[in-house]
């Protein structure tokens, strides 16, 4: 054989050898670094890590490897992405409507709601959106902080002036006295809730404050906010729309709009009537549905009624259907009075559903701290019949008129004889006016009621105790220039 091809094949069959030897190395590597490499895939992944340890190897011993299982047109690089968010991107699509309902909940602090109601959902468990909704629910919970019950502020007012012209230059001299006093306008209101949201204030109602277990106790509720949220109730005082104050400048009636909304009818200056946000009402349900951080699990107000002219505008008292009442007058008979409750009923329920509350405000506005027992009495039997059943029945709130309670500062007790009697009628909520304590809240478990003073925010607190209500908003940039001043003292 030529010198030349054995030493080719010598040559060759070196190459071979090494390459042997090589490769024998390069797997005793390898499978020394894959056991760390199950080690590291703990954290890291097996397959991500054993695929680096291969390509250091491979640099190493000066070869390369193929790039395996790599989609057609997809790099290596790209294969190894994850796909989990596209993934639930995509499902979270799929899911939008349960996803924006379950947002709805949440956004009121109801996250346990929120998550029943992904729960509700037939296979929720399956759906990577909606376990991780579930999941993002839960860990918002964890940094809510339970409100102290006494702390719980109590605001109020009354119809809101919408024409301030009628109401404070035109109206009855008699009443224009009255409404630049205990009354509210419209651009006062809308600025009191705009600044009372942005320093954290969340409306809560009086049933959150306080409930009754199942054997009947009255214990302190659980109001689960985040941290410097401050609840508050909202009370409106006679939502009745009285007749006297047609055509002063308020609205006439609550009805509901072709959505089943609250809205309000008003009287115009020429005698037409239209609808629109004329009062607390159809204003606050249009400010929480834009702010619905606003309101703790859809909490709205509070609405004290009395009951001789009717309730929300409605002409619902006897006297107005029964021609022998005493106080029944001809041109009543235009009036439809089995129309006018079930329209009053109708609304009342509505308005249950969105959250409002209702108060007795007593039948006559009657001052119960002057009235006695039998007045009391009297008064109340006519409300429990009248208005009650109208609002669907159970009320136990009572907003006292004039503020006027039936006690001291006291706890009340069995020998308050009032008290005795109220809560006989099953109510349990009790609320005067006190606008130097604020707030000011009395929970006795033992007698099983809760007591809280309200603070007036009308032109005469206003006026002159800008100081006290501070806390809630700037007065000077509130105060409706257009009063007449100086606001008359009572």
């Amino acid at each position: 054989m030529p010198q030349y091809y054995r030493y080719s094949e010598d040559r060759s069959r070196s190459l071979n050898q090494k390459k042997k030897r090589r490769k024998v190395w390069r797997n005793r590597i390898l499978a020394a670094l894959a056991g760390l490499a199950m080690v590291v895939g703990l954290f890291f992944g097996v397959r991500t890590a054993y695929r680096g340890i291969r390509g250091w190897v491979n640099s190493v011993m000066g070869e390369t490897e193929t790039q395996e299982n790599t989609q057609p047109g997809q790099s290596a690089e790209a294969g190894t992405q994850e796909t989990a968010p596209e993934e639930t991107e995509n499902n979270a699509k799929m899911h939008e409507a349960e996803l924006a309902e379950a947002s709805r909940l949440a956004a009121s602090y109801d996250y346990d709601g929120a998550v029943a109601y992904i729960q509700s959902l037939p296979g929720y468990a399956d759906e990577p959106a909606l376990m991780q909704a579930i999941q993002d629910y839960l860990n918002l919970k964890t940094t809510l902080v339970k409100a102290d019950i006494t702390q719980v502020y109590h605001v109020f007012f009354h119809s809101l002036v919408v024409d301030t012209e009628l109401a404070f230059y035109k109206a009855p001299q008699s009443e224009i006295d009255g409404y630049n006093q205990v009354m509210t306008t419209v651009d006062e209101f809308n600025a009191m809730l705009q600044q009372m949201y942005d320093r954290g204030f969340v409306l809560v109602k009086l049933h959150d404050m306080a409930y009754k277990d199942a054997d009947g106790k009255l214990v302190k509720g659980s109001i689960m906010l985040p941290e410097g949220k401050k609840p508050f109730v909202l009370s409106v005082d006679d939502v009745s729309y009285y007749a006297y104050m047609t055509g002063d400048g308020f609205a006439s009636k609550i009805v509901l709009d072709e959505n089943n909304f609250p809205t309000c009818e008003m009287v115009q200056r020429d005698g037409s009537v239209t609808t629109g946000d004329f009062d607390v009402v159809p204003i606050l349900e249009k400010f929480v549905e834009q702010h619905p951080d606003f309101s703790y699990k859809g909490a709205k107000g509070c609405l004290a009624l009395t009951g001789y002219e009717g309730i929300m505008g409605y002409r619902t008292a006897p006297k107005y259907g029964d021609p022998s009442n005493s106080e029944y007058k001809p041109e009543y008979a235009s009036l439809n009075w089995e129309e006018e409750k079930a329209g009053a009923a109708k609304v009342a329920a509505r308005l249950k559903e969105l959250g409002w509350e209702f108060a007795s405000h007593s039948w006559g506005h009657v001052n119960m701290t002057n009235a006695d027992l039998d007045w009391i009495s009297t008064d109340m039997r006519k409300w429990m019949e009248q208005v009650d059943p109208l609002l669907g029945g159970g009320t136990d709130i009572m907003i006292f008129a004039f503020g006027a309670d039936i006690g001291s500062w006291r706890n009340y007790t069995e020998e308050n004889e009032k008290f005795v009697y109220l809560k006989s009628l099953g109510f349990t909520y009790f609320c005067n006016v006190d606008a130097y304590n604020i707030p000011w809240v009395q929970f006795n478990s033992t007698q099983g009621y809760l007591r809280q003073g309200r603070v007036n925010l009308d032109g005469y607190e206003m006026y002159y105790r800008a100081d006290k209500l501070e806390v809630f908003f700037d007065v000077e940039t509130v105060f409706d220039k257009s009063r007449p001043l100086p606001v008359p003292k009572y």
